[in-house]
């Protein structure tokens, strides 16, 4: 098979059929073998009723439906075990990425030997104040955490080698940082492609401006697992190692400088009177958390499970 189409969506009933029928059209122009996966992230419209209509006419069209909203990374981690096209492209299902890309796509993939290709709307049909803006300044933030070159994270429109979907595990809200996992993964070779932005033609945006907070949380909180995600011990237990023996160092130097002025018949106050006392009990107990923490940690890493955080209520044509 050459290309999946994975999409997923949340009601998104009125353009379904639209966005098959141009994807169509595109595939078959150009020769393509190819599948269509929708993902119906707990829709409350008939979106579920358009996909089955869509899977029974035509065999390409396969459809994962969750038992509830689980967000757009568990929809994109769905579609990815599912995927079995050469060439996986992720877009999404309101009709603001433009199929016509496709075949572009697919060819930095294969023939340029890309692992990855993120799109980027260079320019934008959205609202300056609560979207544009706000993306800039994100993607500013993410390039300067990721290293990586790309003008827009957040683009829905992306391509990928089947292997690079099925090295990397999308979670929680992480489906914005692909690109900086599949670099985790070893996938180096990431470009990016200036898509065309269409203008939203049914319904309105699922998302609003606690998107770019949650973003900036998930960039710390990536860029962190980058590092140790998969050894917490060597930042949890230097730092608790380093803060005990902090701790006990203080706390030998005033109990041996008390006995010092005893011995010497030099007036002295009550060790629990010393400030330093409480400073070097702190230190001691944060220390202690902060290697617990780092083996637990290390712990949990051993024995993880690779379940998944979403329940999947129906399948179509799989």
């Amino acid at each position: 098979m050459d290309i999946s189409v994975v999409i997923p969506l949340l009601n998104e009933d009125e353009s379904l059929q639209e966005l098959y029928d141009w994807i169509a059209k595109v595939m078959q122009s150009n020769r393509y073998l190819y599948e269509i996966i929708f993902i119906d992230d707990g829709s409350t419209d008939n979106s579920w009723s358009v996909i089955e209509k869509l899977s029974a006419a035509h065999t390409e069209v396969k459809g994962i439906q969750f038992q509830k909203n689980y967000g757009k990374s568990q929809a994109l981690d769905a579609g990815f075990d599912m995927a079995e096209g050469a060439v996986v492209i992720t877009m999404d299902a309101d009709l603001q990425d433009n199929p016509d890309e496709i075949p572009e796509l697919y060819n930095l993939i294969i023939k340029e030997d890309f692992d990855l290709i993120s799109g980027w709307k260079k320019k934008r049909y959205d609202n300056v104040i609560t979207k544009n803006i706000p993306s800039k300044l994100f993607n500013a933030a993410a390039r300067k955490t990721s290293g990586l070159k790309l003008n827009d994270f957040n683009c829905g429109l992306k391509a990928y080698k089947n292997e690079v979907i099925k090295a990397v595990k999308v979670s929680g809200e992480m489906h914005r940082y692909i690109p900086v996992l599949a670099k985790n993964e070893g996938y180096t070779k990431i470009g990016e492609k200036v898509v065309q932005h269409q203008a939203r033609k049914y319904g309105e945006t699922k998302f609003g401006m606690d998107r770019f907070v949650n973003g900036f949380l998930d960039l710390i909180t990536i860029s962190f697992l980058s590092k140790f995600g998969k050894r917490p011990m060597h930042i949890f237990g230097l730092w608790g190692t380093l803060m005990f023996l902090f701790g006990t160092t203080s706390a030998f130097y005033i109990g041996a400088y008390k006995l010092y002025k005893l011995f010497n018949g030099i007036k002295t106050i009550l060790i629990t009177d010393n400030p330093w006392f409480y400073i070097a009990l702190t230190s001691m107990i944060l220390g202690t958390l902060l290697f617990l923490a780092g083996f637990i940690g290390e712990l949990i890493i051993k024995t993880k499970s690779n379940e998944k955080h979403y329940t999947i209520k129906e399948k179509l044509n799989f």
